[in-house]
């Protein structure tokens, strides 16, 4: 069993044209033994986006704290603290923060594919 406070765990900060203001942490993956799904938090900073893009599996994401909008068939959506998200297989999607305030969500992802 593992038990850890997620600010405890050490960031990988991306900060980039495709990426801004972000730091990423493995909660749960394969280094704990998890075989099936990892579990990661991100923390977008004001003015913090993730890459737009897509790919050929599910997530599951879960908004924490902050205000933020996500990306979702050519339109932004706002989302707070409290909601959740599916995004299916191959469909684009971004998430970005609105507010002055961190935006902090937990994403679901399955195993074998780049947990940051």
């Amino acid at each position: 069993m593992k038990i850890q406070k997620y600010s405890d765990i050490q960031p990988t900060y991306f900060d980039s044209d495709i990426a801004k203001g972000v730091a990423g942490r493995v909660l749960i993956g394969k280094d704990d033994g998890a075989d099936n799904f990892c579990m990661r938090v991100f923390e977008l900073s004001k003015g913090g986006y993730t890459p737009r893009h897509s790919h050929d599996w599910e997530h599951e994401i879960f908004i924490y704290s902050g205000k933020g909008a996500v990306f979702n068939n050519g339109k932004w959506l706002n989302v707070e603290s409290g909601y959740s998200i599916f995004i299916p297989r191959d469909e684009e999607h971004q998430l970005k923060n609105i507010s002055d305030e961190p935006f902090l969500f937990v994403c679901l992802i399955p195993s074998g594919v780049s947990e940051l």
